[in-house]
């Protein structure tokens, strides 16, 4: 599965969080896959796509973060996905 995090960075401290990145890394489990991500211009957010088939290594990874930034989580298809499956539909 695929899972679009939102990530509000806590007092809105980019530097905490590249520190820890720089430091320990993505302190991801195994069997959670980091796809790509986005940071808005501020430095204030993160979008990430994470791919994995149980979201307890999802939620273990969150644990790892969460004294730094805010979670939102949205289980996410691609779009080619959808469409494939409207247009059986339509």
């Amino acid at each position: 599965m695929l899972f679009m995090v939102i990530e509000h960075f806590k007092n809105k401290d980019a530097k905490a969080i590249y520190r820890r990145l720089r430091d320990q890394g993505r302190m991801q489990p195994e069997g959670l896959k980091y796809v790509s991500s986005w940071i808005d211009a501020g430095l204030t957010r993160c979008w990430q796509v994470m791919e994995c088939d149980d979201v307890r290594l999802l939620q273990q990874w969150i644990a790892c973060w969460s004294d730094l930034t805010e979670f939102e989580i949205v289980p996410v298809v691609p779009s080619q996905d959808v469409q494939a499956l409207m247009q059986a539909v339509l």
